[in-house]
């Protein structure tokens, strides 16, 4: 015989749902009404009556098999679907490959409202002693906790278990720039492309996937401009992370002979402006970062450090010889000066401005 608790209501936000218990198991549902005192009279003197006689004649069971609450490997793919319109194509192909990689395994196979607050709380630990960073784990959490926001607004679930366990502390990423002797040891070691691209990241502060988007039409020796239009992450070609990515930044003079160099190795192809040995564009930081930069710093005696300190380079460079914020920002494809700010304001030291410092220093 099936024992059933009184059902009981509550809103959501602004809406009804029922919670009771049945052989044991906590159950809660949406009403689909909002919740207004009619609504909460008719589910009084209505729903709920047809409900517990549903339960005495056994329909109520065969409607909750129609019912039933999918599992999370059944739901996620419904999520990606919903929310690949306004991802770039390669953060959408990152978001599938975060839940093949870290979710699916652990929790594909149980259903959206089971998940516990102490599993995921495990998962993170396993995550972290995987030697994965608090801020990629914050990354792969975003792909769950927006798949269960998605499953809160169709009223699938009543609650979403990420909002009950932190995330991993992240600390904030160390800027730790190159000075001046260690931009001009690098590029004394290296030759051909190499040597100019990384001169195109120190000069320029661009991304890393920007720089390898590049192409000989989105540069223009004449007005000293490149338009940066496109990104590169894991050979998928996609517009740049935010509307402010997609800028027109200034060619240093220190850079320009770096730009005229490559242009003699790539320019006849009129193609990208960094081309791997079969004329193809390069297909991820990766490979540059662990073969060639990672050798650059081997032969300079440089301590390693991310390609990506050459942004803070640029930045900080630019930023200690009291150049404009707002040029700065732009160049970085920053969303606002704001933002450049909060993370370089600390090397505003002096009052002089010179947009030819690296030439003085380097040349």
């Amino acid at each position: 015989m099936n024992t059933m608790t009184q059902p009981k209501l509550f809103n959501r936000g602004s809406k009804l749902w029922i919670r009771f218990s049945m052989n044991g198991e906590n159950i809660r549902k949406p009403l689909n009404l909002e919740d207004t005192k009619p609504n909460r009279k008719l589910a009084t003197t209505q729903i709920i009556p047809q409900m517990l006689l549903k339960v005495h004649t056994g329909e109520f069971f065969n409607n909750e098999e129609k019912n039933k609450i999918p599992l999370i490997d059944e739901y996620i793919h419904k999520s990606f679907l919903m929310h690949k319109s306004t991802r770039t194509a390669s953060t959408h192909n990152d978001c599938i490959g975060i839940y093949k990689n870290h979710i699916k395994e652990h929790f594909g196979h149980i259903m959206l409202d089971k998940l516990k607050p102490s599993e995921i709380k495990i998962w993170q630990n396993t995550l972290l002693e995987k030697g994965l960073s608090p801020a990629r784990i914050h990354t792969i959490r975003n792909v769950m906790t927006l798949m269960y926001k998605d499953a809160l607004e169709d009223e699938i679930i009543s609650k979403n278990p990420f909002t009950l366990v932190r995330t991993p502390r992240i600390s904030q990423t160390k800027v730790y720039p190159f000075s001046f002797e260690e931009i001009q040891k690098i590029l004394l070691v290296t030759t051909g492309w190499v040597k100019n691209f990384i001169a195109l990241a120190f000069f320029t502060g661009a991304r890393s996937g920007e720089m390898i988007g590049l192409k000989w039409e989105d540069i223009d020796f004449e007005r000293k401009q490149i338009y940066i239009e496109r990104t590169i992450k894991m050979g998928l070609i996609s517009s740049p992370k935010t509307d402010s990515s997609i800028r027109s930044i200034d060619i240093l003079d220190a850079l320009l002979p770096y730009l005229k160099n490559q242009y003699k190795i790539t320019g006849a192809k009129k193609s990208y402006v960094f081309l791997n040995d079969n004329n193809e564009h390069l297909y991820d930081i990766k490979r540059v970062r662990n073969t060639h930069w990672k050798k650059a710093l081997e032969k300079a005696e440089i301590e390693y450090r991310t390609i990506y300190q050459t942004r803070h380079t640029f930045a900080t460079v630019m930023i200690e010889n009291n150049e404009d914020i707002l040029w700065v920002s732009n160049m970085l494809g920053h969303i606002n000066s704001t933002m450049t700010l909060s993370k370089y304001a600390r090397y505003i030291k002096r009052a002089n401005k010179d947009r030819a410092i690296f030439l003085q220093k380097i040349a």
